[in-house]
């Protein structure tokens, strides 16, 4: 079994050794430049645009006749099937592109086991050419448990965790791609992460260990469909004002500190709601203008792969495994998209950063971010080290808010 990334051709693992990493980047990360804003704009669903109404029937109708010992799972709206002939056109300059005949549409909760019973129900009874997960190459690692073999990568499961290449490649990459500002909300995000499933007593991404090992069983490709979280987490930082940022850092740090009242019965609620549980979701609710870089970007980018990567060339079947808060946003980009975009649309222009004659005024300002960060991430890390909680974040978030309000 390979797994590939959406925008490359190169496989990152095999089934015998997936633990090792090629030595070479992929185009997507072979780079150091800074990613400007996308010059296509992306439009999200209108607000009345649901998916349940304009595609179940027709997609339950389908799954009766082919698989109708899946029919539990159209009803309730997790498994949705969407046809090519209901897909948007293909591109003028890419003729000689073949678009898979069919797309299953998973919809998970990251941390649901019946999320995962359910991706495994599907790969092996539709048994298809590729599976794309909702994942990219540097947190590909949270497909192996730490106990696959006693050479694999010895990970915590972990929707933002530095892995893909090792941790010293995983900074670098980061680094790379994002720059110190993506590192380090990345690693705040981890942290918060990790605190949450271990409040909930659940590891994330249950969903892509199943669906790994069941590609490998049924002779499926697994695709990494997802942008590359350090692109992503640069566009979200740069899409907020200075106060919003500062705002971010405190909403994080607070959520790590504070005591969780998460239970079981939060837990099973989740399983059926399209955002509890979804970290980027209630982000963005948080702070709206992360929606365009953390979700609609990211939906169309996941549409993408889906259905006009190399990877799913001439695919008869493909199944999509993703969170339930993508579901609506992935089909209308499947269904909606007029074939003008690339993939290099959804990651930006790359730009050498000192456009304009800035490089002063940006210097400043990274600075001072910079600066704030690493005196939250020192602070936190103290306090993790030493169990006490003594600091009043909110306090601080208060505090630099007020000073660099903009």
């Amino acid at each position: 079994m390979k797994i590939l990334t959406s925008s490359s051709t190169f496989p990152l693992f095999n089934k015998k050794h997936h633990q090792n990493f090629p030595s070479k980047p992929n185009k997507i990360s072979d780079t150091k430049l800074r990613f400007r804003p996308c010059m296509v704009s992306i439009k999200p669903p209108p607000p009345g645009f649901d998916f349940r109404t304009e595609y179940l029937l027709d997609s339950r109708e389908t799954i009766a006749q082919t698989h109708p010992e899946l029919l539990d799972l159209a009803d309730n709206g997790t498994l949705v099937l969407i046809r090519k002939s209901q897909f948007g056109p293909v591109p003028g300059w890419r003729t000689e592109f073949v678009e898979p005949e069919v797309i299953w549409l998973i919809g998970t909760s990251h941390v649901s086991s019946q999320s995962a019973v359910d991706v495994e129900r599907v790969v092996r009874t539709v048994k298809p050419d590729n599976v794309v997960v909702e994942l990219c190459r540097s947190r590909a690692g949270i497909m192996f448990t730490s106990n696959d073999n006693e050479n694999g990568p010895k990970l915590k499961s972990n929707m933002f965790s530095l892995s893909g290449d090792g941790f010293f490649g995983a900074v670098g990459r980061s680094l790379n791609l994002g720059g110190q500002t993506a590192l380090a909300l990345r690693l705040l995000l981890a942290i918060l992460s990790s605190k949450v499933s271990t409040d909930v007593k659940r590891p994330f991404g249950d969903e892509f260990r199943v669906a790994r090992k069941t590609s490998e069983e049924v002779g499926a490709q697994i695709v990494l469909g997802d942008r590359p979280i350090e692109i992503t987490l640069e566009r979200a930082w740069n899409s907020l004002k200075l106060s919003e940022k500062v705002n971010l850092i405190g909403s994080v740090v607070r959520g790590i500190t504070l005591t969780s009242d998460i239970s079981s019965d939060t837990l099973k609620e989740s399983s059926s709601d399209n955002s509890n549980f979804q970290l980027y979701e209630q982000l963005s609710f948080s702070f709206p203008s992360l929606l365009q870089p953390l979700i609609h970007e990211r939906d169309t980018y996941i549409a993408w792969s889906l259905k006009r990567s190399k990877a799913v060339n001439s695919s008869k079947k493909v199944v999509g495994v993703i969170g339930k808060g993508h579901m609506n946003g992935v089909i209308y980009a499947l269904v909606s998209d007029s074939g003008e975009l690339r993939f290099r649309d959804l990651v930006g222009q790359r730009s050498s950063g000192n456009e304009n004659g800035g490089w002063l005024d940006t210097l400043a300002k990274n600075l001072v971010r910079d600066t704030v960060i690493g005196v939250l991430l020192w602070a936190l890390f103290e306090q993790l080290n030493t169990g006490v909680w003594n600091i009043d974040f909110a306090s601080w978030s208060e505090f630099l808010g007020e000073r660099w309000a903009l």
